[in-house]
């Protein structure tokens, strides 16, 4: 890429990348872009952001725009990240509805999944939880979706790096719920990793989900506009089975719609449960 991306390129590829997946990228982002990019570029023989723009508005580029996509939502994430949702869905949601389910399934949904991390810890937790309470919770439904194919592959593999292994997981846990690869790497055991489906997802687009009890959509929302937020609160609003919950970011909030959600003060922590 040439060394520097015109104001004019990165209104337009800002233009492309909210129509595209709802990411509204932030005033003097461009150094990100550059370096998401660059590959992407030397892979097609091209010299600017203008010149991919041009070739992503060719007709039949849908593989090009679903890459350019894959590298402008990757995200690196971590195990049991900020620890409170972890603490109460152990503490509070599972107990709550392995009383209150009977024989129904629990369904769980983490939304924006990434390579797998924040789908698995929930496995963990719900493992453990059955370990202390023997023959509750025998049916959960973990679904995990994310618009990126590539980290969907990673986390249908359940196979991590040392590097990755180390961001937010226990050595207990690692013990308990890992084994080491011939490569070097850890792969999750099966037990934990047959608990969860994962499934390609944009949150602009319709939901055939089902409906659940509990959604964590976490650390995602901040990337969109306010209004596009709004109207994926609303829609997981839809998803959710009457008193279900949803489990948004350390840093996120409703900002309104009181009409669907009522605020849980968890102490530490905030929930919201579906009116």
């Amino acid at each position: 890429m040439k060394a520097d991306i015109t104001p004019q390129e990165y209104e337009a590829f800002k233009k492309f990348l909210q129509d595209a997946c709802g990411i509204l990228l932030g005033d003097n982002k461009q150094y990100l872009v550059k370096s998401r990019l660059r590959r992407i570029l030397e892979e097609n023989s091209l010299n600017s952001l203008g010149a991919l723009l041009e070739r992503l508005n060719r007709p039949g580029r849908g593989g090009l725009k679903e890459v350019v996509i894959d590298a402008m939502t990757t995200n690196e994430t971590l195990w049991f990240r900020d620890n409170h949702p972890f603490r109460i869905l152990q503490e509070k949601l599972l107990p709550e509805f392995s009383d209150r389910n009977g024989l129904s399934p629990l369904r769980i949904w983490s939304a924006a999944c990434s390579t797998g991390q924040e789908p698995y810890s929930v496995a963990m937790v719900i493992d453990e939880y059955r370990r202390s309470r023997p023959g509750k919770l025998r049916d959960v439904k973990i679904t995990a979706t994310d618009i990126s194919k590539s980290v969907l592959e990673v986390a249908r593999r359940g196979e991590y790096e040392m590097i990755a292994i180390g961001r937010g997981l226990s050595p207990e846990r690692q013990k308990q719920f890992f084994t080491a690869s011939a490569n070097g790497g850890w792969q999750i055991r099966p037990q934990i990793r047959s608990m969860v489906d994962f499934k390609e997802l944009n949150l602009l687009d319709r939901y055939m989900l089902g409906k659940f009890d509990v959604i964590l959509c976490r650390n995602v929302l901040i990337y969109f506009s306010a209004d596009l937020k709004k109207d994926i609160l609303t829609r997981l609003h839809g998803a959710l089975n009457p008193g279900g919950y949803l489990i948004l970011g350390a840093s996120e909030s409703l900002n309104g719609l009181p009409d669907l959600y009522e605020m849980v003060q968890c102490h530490p922590g905030i929930i919201y449960r579906k009116k």
